[in-house]
């Protein structure tokens, strides 16, 4: 029962790992305590997106006769909504499955913790406890809902993401406490099967870690949308009645009670390091976050952490890649790849919003380069600008650029509008190569398209605008 490598965890980072390893010539086994695939696959990144896009045709039906169509008497099947989600989950579970099979990957179902160093115990379903021996172990045990200490999750009346994706009946009205990627989300999708939803923000802005100027298109777009939004503010208390909840909410001018059928506490996430044998080990750990080097070995040797649980942006993403570098960087200690991994760079994370309409940002805000000490040159171009955008009637957001006034490095894009997730690579790429702004512009662009906006966005950043 021994192997080469095992990973603890079976999410975005952990069978990313897990491949990678069986790939380089590791015998590799993945530790998984409930679904193949982790949070993404079955509870995060993946069933969401099936929801948000229920939201996204429905809306569709609400306006068709923008597009010249008329649909009578649409309606949402809530059962059918959150069926669909999770079988769309459960497919790609499965398709980890297939992937481990392929890649000749045991899967020992379980509970993972380090029994020792260089030991794995995994305990099953029935209390069966069997120990592993491996060279190398790498954690990738993810996060949960983060619960404040004044509202916590009961499941009922206060619910957290997992809770809001299999709801029995959709709620008449909801609090969403909390206004990052999960909170504006689940808004989105809730108000657009016609939930009354009110946000309640900590911070002065919703989408507090985007650029400014996202945040105050969205706080706009959701007001004209029928969401209400509280920033500045904060729920201290939630009192179950008789007919769903009510809240104390603290803002600047004094405390206000709001009631509806629910809470959705969507505060951000907490690292799963507990009871996984970090203390018997002496595995360093600083708030929260496992601590690792700059290819995610703790302080043991042997012993690895990637994703959620270690520090930097918790995004699935960025899980795979760290899992990826830190299997290439065991291989090449091992003569088994020809070269070490090019680190991370943690200021070339693209970030994506999946509400409606999407947000998609990498790089600095505007704020943060002048911070950092940048003279900026700034350029936004408007959706409402754009052909494409007109065509498919999707108007709202923007685009917007920093590029670095002295050498015209690319700092930064921002995006809000229609699938701009799916154009915010361009600029990943474009800062991975060091690229200024005359190469994008020589780029030719194709017309017409929503992502020919970021090259008009530059053309406004320097005075060559042509469509605005």
């Amino acid at each position: 029962m021994a192997y080469d490598v095992i990973v603890i965890g079976s999410g975005p980072g952990g069978y990313v790992a897990a491949i990678r390893a069986s790939q380089l010539g590791f015998k590799t086994a993945v530790v998984e305590r409930e679904n193949l695939g982790g949070i993404c696959l079955n509870w995060g990144c993946i069933p969401t997106k099936a929801l948000l896009k229920t939201a996204q045709v429905f809306e569709y039906t609400q306006h068709s006769k923008d597009y010249g169509i008329t649909v009578s008497d649409a309606k949402v099947e809530f059962d059918a909504v959150i069926k669909r989600s999770r079988g769309v989950a459960d497919k790609m579970s499965r398709g980890v499955q297939f992937l481990m099979k392929k890649n000749k990957i045991d899967v020992l179902m379980g509970n993972g913790k380090l029994k020792a160093k260089g030991q794995v115990e995994v305990t099953d379903k029935d209390g069966k406890a069997t120990v592993y021996d491996a060279k190398h172990i790498i954690l990738a045990t993810g996060a949960r809902a983060r619960e404040l200490p004044n509202l916590k999750i009961d499941g009922k009346n206060v619910i957290g993401y997992r809770e809001a994706m299999v709801l029995p009946q959709q709620p008449k009205s909801m609090i969403v406490v909390g206004s990052g990627a999960i909170g504006v989300e689940f808004a989105y999708f809730y108000a657009t099967l016609g939930t009354k939803v009110t946000i309640v923000e900590f911070l002065p802005r919703i989408v507090p870690v985007e650029d400014e100027d996202i945040s105050k298109e969205l706080e706009k777009i959701y007001k004209k949308k029928g969401i209400d939004i509280m920033t500045n503010a904060s729920v201290e208390a939630v009192e179950a009645t008789g007919n769903g909840v009510k809240a104390k909410v603290k803002t600047q001018t004094g405390e206000i009670t709001l009631e509806a059928d629910v809470v959705l506490s969507a505060v951000g996430i907490a690292a799963n390091i507990e009871n996984i044998g970090l203390e018997g080990l002496g595995i360093k750990t600083d708030k929260g976050r496992v601590l690792v080097d700059k290819y995610y070995q703790t302080n043991v040797p042997g012993v690895y952490a990637i994703g959620d649980m270690v520090p930097g942006q918790a995004l699935a993403h960025v899980a795979s890649k760290e899992g990826i570098v830190c299997v290439e960087a065991i291989a090449y200690n091992e003569k088994k790849y020809a070269h070490k991994p090019e680190t991370i760079d943690y200021m070339n994370i693209p970030g994506c919003t999946y509400c409606a309409p999407e947000i998609a940002s990498v790089g600095y805000t505007e704020k943060a380069a002048k911070e950092a000490g940048y003279e900026v040159k700034v350029g936004k171009f408007p959706f409402s600008a754009s052909g494409k955008a007109s065509a498919a009637g999707a108007t709202e957001g923007f685009v917007k650029v920093i590029f670095d006034a002295k050498y015209g490095e690319w700092l930064g894009t921002h995006m809000i509008g229609a699938n701009v997730t799916e154009i915010i690579a361009e600029t990943v790429v474009a800062r991975k190569l060091e690229t200024t702004y005359q190469e994008v512009l020589d780029s030719i662009h194709p017309h017409p398209t929503m992502s020919e906006s970021v090259k008009d966005a530059i053309e406004v950043a320097y005075g060559e605008a042509i469509h605005l």
